[in-house]
């Protein structure tokens, strides 16, 4: 069985052994195999645009027509050279066409490019169980691996980028390579002429401005902070966000909050409950919700909850005063928060 870890999945595409006719690359990460396969044809066939070393084929063409398969790989390029076929898999069984080409090894390399394919697929057991191919599976990037691909792009346009907008940006990419590389060029682009990367360009350039806005609003809120709050929510609706979300968010933020006022009442230190939290609490938002655990006890955080809830209810029965309704709760919360201390 020639199944491929994920994690040496790049080092065996780089070291690929030649007696292995067939790849098979596939995964939930459309982009990341899309890249993998790419990189091993462009190492194979140093000129992409010549139609006698490579050959691309769909899938659904070869499982209409098997033995297609076995005629490409079996055809001996014109100026020598090894030669690939490239498929891309589609919604028809392809494991009759590539039996053939496992069956008589040959000099071609066959790449098939596929989806998420669960244990037990019948073109994902052919791959991993024959010794002349290899089956590498695809998974979206973990943080370690995004903050490798962030480094590296960043070399390569030769910027630096500060340690808080670098784990910024890894917090807002991720699930599909080729959408984090297009997020990372778009940085890059917007920096070009400056030697460094800073919290406000990620914060500007990648992230979703109302989404931002939101955690903006309900930090400062829990915080105590009330200016700040006011400022944030400002922005907030200038960003089109709902009176209702914003509401929705803030009470979201109240009921994970409540446990913790409990936690620190029982002798836990602020900065211990937040650093244990799960989901993880991001590191720009941790000293806010720490003063917010200075700020609040359990009965307070349950006094603004219920306050937040007849909010939401009420701003959506009546939209024309919603704005109102969400900027005086958000106002009540953060003077609840900063009275404490």
């Amino acid at each position: 069985m020639v199944a491929v870890r994920p994690g040496d999945a790049d080092a065996a595409l780089a070291r690929r052994d030649r007696g292995k006719s067939v790849v098979l690359i596939f995964g939930p990460d459309t982009g990341l195999v899309r890249e993998r396969a790419e990189g091993l044809v462009r190492r194979a066939v140093p000129d992409a645009q010549d139609p006698f070393a490579l050959v691309r084929l769909e899938g659904d063409e070869i499982a209409s027509d098997p033995r297609r398969l076995i005629d490409e790989t079996s055809t001996i390029g014109l100026f020598g050279g090894e030669r690939v076929v490239w498929v891309r898999a589609g919604s028809k069984n392809i494991v009759p066409a590539l039996q053939p080409v496992l069956s008589n090894p040959c000099d071609a390399l066959v790449v098939v490019e596929a989806g998420d394919l669960k244990k037990g697929a019948p073109l994902r057991t052919l791959c991993e169980n024959a010794q002349n191919a290899l089956a590498i599976a695809c998974y979206a990037d973990s943080e370690r691996d995004l903050a490798r691909l962030v480094d590296q792009m960043m070399a390569e346009a030769g910027l630096a980028i500060d340690r808080d907008a670098r784990e910024l940006l890894v917090s807002l990419i991720g699930g599909d390579r080729l959408a984090s590389r297009g997020e990372i060029a778009k940085l890059i682009l917007y920096a070009m002429g400056s030697q460094r990367v800073t919290l406000d360009d990620v914060r500007l350039i990648v992230g979703d401005a109302s989404a931002l806005a939101l955690d903006d609003v309900v930090d400062s809120a829990l915080a105590g902070e009330t200016r700040e709050a006011l400022a944030a929510l400002s922005k907030a609706f200038g960003a089109a966000m709902r009176p209702d979300a914003v509401l929705g968010g803030l009470l979201r933020a109240l009921t994970a909050l409540h446990p913790m006022t409990l936690a620190v009442a029982g002798g836990s230190s602020p900065d211990s409950v937040v650093g244990s939290a799960r989901p993880p609490v991001h590191f720009s938002r941790k000293p806010k919700l720490e003063k917010a655990l200075r700020g609040f006890d359990p009965d307070r955080c349950m006094k603004a909850l219920l306050a937040v809830d007849d909010a939401v209810l009420a701003a959506r029965r009546n939209a024309t005063l919603a704005p109102a309704i969400c900027e005086r709760v958000v106002l009540q919360v953060a003077q609840q928060a900063g009275r404490r201390r």
